[in-house]
């Protein structure tokens, strides 16, 4: 029998990905305290790290 595949919202996402930046806990820790695979959280860091910059884009504004 497979198990459902679990959906997790952005905000947790986002979450678990800050947790991972702060290294107060090993992905290790983390992965058991949430019960998510270390390489799930690894992707979700690099992600974050990726989309940040999006975060500070104007609308409308030229890109240099």
């Amino acid at each position: 029998m497979k198990s459902k595949r679990q959906k997790h919202s952005a905000a947790f996402k986002a979450k678990v990905a800050i947790e991972a930046l702060q290294e107060r806990e090993s992905l290790i820790e983390l992965s058991k305290k949430y019960g998510i695979h270390p390489n799930m959280i690894s992707r979700w860091k690099k992600e974050f790290l990726d989309r940040a910059p999006e975060l500070f884009d104007k609308p409308g504004q030229d890109k240099k």
